[in-house]
């Protein structure tokens, strides 16, 4: 049955922050904000990495006071949330994108953390797995609550964290970012688990850069621009183009522009010839012309990222060779591929690309650090002005060369990434997964960027799980799956890039677009 979300908002708000401010020095993060929630809503909080979601959301869960002035109501009246222990006592919790389990300790002693049964001065832990098995049948759990939680997947992880709030009787639950991680059938179940709590009544504030999920979930969606309270929408006004013109302040007609010459299909700049591992990857071959967007699609699992690791010199392949410019290489390491022009951008860029704990500067001169070095001594201005030439280049928004990339937003964190790998002037660029996680202000800016880099003949392939946004980029289009590509949309296939194309390419049947959302 559809959730009937114009009863839900006909009901007393649960929970109303008005008029919510917020100071850091020098820099005001929040001005006048609001938000409202009814039991059984899910409210969609969105706006760019920066708006102020984070910041809003820290305040309602007690890790930031807000200024003096704002006021927030649960039941309708005033309350002070001056710790994490108030907002858990007023039933909010906020399951946040890094998950906060202890992995050495049990799913029952997760779900009791902080509020441990005692047996005398001993910890309880029989009474604790007794009296967590409800909420895990419940909730549908296929773990026991004695499992380690270093034993479970990103997925059961998170449904930990679901069972601790629902254990501990929040009542308003947040939920940062949750499908990042997720394959599409585990966001399948994380979505009917949400559909589950919001008709116990449950109040969800659901933060999210993907519009597809928004348009499923969601009953209303709050926007957020540069810390200032932009508008509502609700379930039936909702639509991309209303939703980016709010977060971003202009049309979505601009966003996948493709301003780059159409390239020369004589001038094949990279050749894959039957690469494969026996397991994943099985017997692939592609040609990426100079000036060329090539987007890679397919299911989680059809193996695109380890045919890009592959080209890449990163995996090792049991077959096949990689050419450039008619060339075979012989790529034995990542370093191979870098010295002839091949670069990669993990999906993975916290994990795999970049160095958290180092500063912008440093992250982006990685790779060609050796350039600077004049008889054993590096000369660190000639790196400064070349994050600051990249920087200026990428419009990476951050104060200094000196700031730690940790600290950074995702969109800003990716573009430091992708500046390290233009430092080494490649000829083919491999974007995998380019804009997760990034919000579409960023996103707009990466897709400018892959423009620019066409148009100076840069080869790139494009690796994406967003249809529109393989559409968008790409001058062509390859489909895998289970390992192999099952065919070609767009240049001489005489076949137009379409996302039904895709996914009949990518299942094997022809299926209607909605059942495959």
């Amino acid at each position: 049955m559809p959730h009937d979300s114009a009863s839900t908002s006909m009901k007393p708000p649960l929970l109303e922050m008005r008029g919510i401010s917020k100071t850091f020095p020098g820099v005001r993060a929040l001005n006048d904000v609001r938000l409202s929630m009814h039991p059984g809503e899910v409210h969609s909080l969105m706006g760019e990495n920066g708006a102020g979601k984070s910041t809003l959301m820290k305040i309602l869960s007690g890790a930031y006071q807000a200024d003096a002035g704002g006021q927030i109501l649960v039941d309708g009246k005033p309350v002070t949330i001056n710790g994490p222990l108030a907002a858990r006592a007023l039933g909010v919790a906020v399951i946040y994108q890094e998950l906060s389990l202890a992995p050495n300790l049990s799913v029952a002693e997760n779900i009791y953390a902080g509020r441990e049964l005692r047996c005398g001065r001993l910890v309880d832990r029989s009474g604790m797995e007794r009296g967590c098995k409800d909420v895990l049948k419940r909730l549908g759990a296929a773990f026991k609550p004695h499992t380690l939680v270093s034993d479970l997947s990103i997925a059961e992880l998170q449904l930990v964290e679901i069972a601790r709030a629902v254990h501990a009787h929040a009542r308003i639950l947040v939920m940062d970012e949750p499908t990042t991680p997720l394959s599409s059938r585990e966001t399948d179940r994380l979505f009917e688990l949400v559909r589950q709590l919001r008709s116990e009544g449950i109040a969800i504030i659901y933060i999210s850069h993907r519009m597809a999920e928004i348009y499923e979930l969601s009953d209303r969606v709050s926007v957020l621009r540069d810390g200032l309270y932009v508008g509502t929408l609700m379930r039936d006004e909702l639509s991309a183009e209303s939703l980016v013109k709010m977060m971003v302040g202009r049309d979505i007609s601009g966003f996948y522009k493709k301003e780059h010459v159409a390239y020369d299909p004589g001038n094949v700049v990279l050749s894959v010839r039957d690469i494969a591992d026996n397991n994943r990857v099985r017997g692939c071959s592609l040609d990426l012309h100079a000036g060329e967007v090539l987007g890679v699609a397919g299911l989680v699992g059809a193996g695109r990222t380890e045919l890009a690791r592959q080209i890449f010199g990163a995996e090792p392949a049991t077959r096949g060779e990689v050419s450039m410019h008619g060339k075979r290489l012989n790529l034995r390491t990542p370093r191979d591929a870098i010295d002839a022009g091949l670069v990669y951008l993990t999906e993975d860029r916290k994990g795999q690309g970049l160095f958290l704990d180092m500063s912008v500067r440093d992250n982006i001169n990685i790779m060609v650090a050796g350039r600077d070095a004049k008889i054993g001594v590096m000369d660190l201005s000639r790196g400064n002005t070349r994050a600051k030439d990249a920087i200026a280049a990428l419009t990476i928004r951050v104060p200094n060369t000196r700031v730690n990339v940790g600290a950074l937003s995702g969109g800003n964190q990716q573009k430091v990434l992708l500046s390290r790998l233009l430092e080494t002037k490649p000829e083919v660029l491999i974007l995998d997964e380019p804009t997760r996680g990034v919000d579409i202000g960023a996103k707009s800016e990466i897709y400018r960027i892959i423009n620019d880099l066409a148009k100076a003949g840069v080869g790139i392939i494009v690796i994406s799980s967003e249809l529109p946004e393989v559409i968008g980029v790409a001058d062509r289009v390859i489909v895998m799956r289970e390992g192999e590509i099952a065919g070609e949309l767009g240049g001489h296939s005489g076949k137009a890039i379409t996302q039904e194309g895709i996914i009949e390419l990518a299942t094997g049947s022809k299926v209607a677009l909605d059942q495959a959302a």
